[in-house]
């Protein structure tokens, strides 16, 4: 009766299991797995939320495929002040970047085509390639002292497609390495998609959360002119309000490829028409709030990394892999268990929830994947119970 592509395993895991048992208890435990922005006491300004939602513009229905203009300006206003010069018909709105993913992924693929996507990354991939019938073929990031895109196996992955190939996915930065593509990678990314007619989809959702002033790194993709490229972003990383539902696809690229995508796109988006007026016109305004969250988030990430970075020694079993943006970071542990065990004993045992590295993909054991956004009291404790735990049982 059910279609294949929803033939999704529905047992729940080990972890989850052992979560729903402490919550049904009414036990306490240490989160260091929350990311959801609501959720970790920033101050927001709700007044302006309010006001946002209120613009009289909303109450009358003017539908446009490609998303509210006064919308789209601010999106074009948001990237010039990061030096890129784009234009509104260039930009479609979307309610998220799952939905923008959909677009993308219909636009340039058949049922069985295939997408490179990186490995280690976001879990979410999977479902959405399977819901649009497409696809994934993995290519390795490799980790020597940071991460880097293994170039060799990348075109191995094309190869293997046999022609089915239609573009490469870029996390920019990755989730949840938080490594960005650097310059060098960019060029050979592009050659590669020159050479065998692919696109490049690139989501930039975390671009706004670089730790550190650095060089040597692309910070966007929506410049690229050499390739069809796809850049996607939106509300609920830049202004961390996930709740409001809104992203946006960039088209950039050839004039003629970017010229017959964004025709096909308007078709696509105009079968949808699923952006709500009064989050659109509200855009502006709620872009605006990104001022007041952004430095909150950065803080407190810069400040969870020290408190992981001062409790680490070369003593201890457990370090941090070198990362440069974004909200998590990635803990190397011991062998001595799966990366699943060590996240359910640990919450069992020491009440501390965290991610195993297979949830983002990581193909070995060793991996712990923690967030840097849960207040800093909660952090420290929650860090101080893993690396204890970890060094008595090693």
């Amino acid at each position: 009766m059910f279609a294949a592509r929803t033939n999704w395993s529905l047992t729940t895991n080990r972890l989850s299991r052992g979560l729903e048992e402490l919550r049904r208890e009414g036990r306490a435990y240490l989160d260091l797995t929350e990311s959801n922005p609501t959720r970790c006491g920033f101050a927001t300004d709700s007044h302006l939320i309010r006001e946002a939602l209120a613009d009289p513009r909303a109450l009358l229905y003017e539908p446009d495929p490609r998303g509210a203009l006064a919308a789209r300006e601010a999106v074009v206003d948001y990237y010039s002040e990061r030096g890129v010069q784009l234009s509104p018909p260039q930009l479609f709105l979307t309610t998220s970047t799952s939905e923008a993913y959909s677009f993308v992924f219909r636009l340039l693929a058949d049922p069985g085509d295939s997408i490179l996507v990186p490995r280690p990354s976001y879990p979410l991939f999977e479902f959405l390639a399977g819901l649009n019938d497409v696809r994934l073929i993995p290519y390795p990031l490799d980790y020597h002292d940071g991460w880097g895109i293994d170039r060799e196996a990348l075109g191995a992955s094309v190869a293997s497609a046999r022609g089915q190939a239609r573009a490469i996915m870029i996390v920019h930065p990755n989730n949840p390495t938080g490594s960005f593509v650097s310059s060098t990678e960019s060029d050979a990314l592009a050659a590669l998609a020159r050479e065998q007619d692919l696109a490049l989809v690139a989501d930039e959702v975390f671009s706004d959360y670089a730790w550190d002033p650095g060089s040597g790194r692309v910070r966007t993709h929506a410049t690229e002119q050499r390739v069809l490229t796809f850049s996607l972003s939106g509300l609920s990383k830049i202004s961390a309000l996930p709740q409001m539902k809104l992203a946006w696809i960039v088209v950039t690229g050839p004039d003629d490829l970017r010229e017959a995508a964004l025709a096909r796109l308007e078709v696509v988006a105009d079968t949808y028409l699923s952006v709500s007026a009064p989050v659109a016109y509200a855009l502006p305004k709620l872009l605006e709030l990104r001022g007041q969250i952004q430095p909150q988030i950065l803080e407190r990430v810069r400040a969870n990394l020290r408190s992981l970075d001062e409790q680490l020694s070369a003593r201890l079993p457990v370090s941090r892999l070198r990362a440069e943006a974004g909200w998590y970071a990635v803990l190397r542990v011991p062998v001595t268990r799966s990366d699943d065990d060590w996240a359910a004993e640990l919450l069992a045992r020491e009440q501390v929830l965290v991610h195993p590295g297979h949830f983002y993909d990581f193909t070995s054991d060793g991996h712990l994947v923690v967030s840097l956004l849960p207040p800093p009291e909660v952090f420290r404790e929650g860090v101080a119970k893993l690396l204890a735990y970890v060094s008595r049982c090693c």
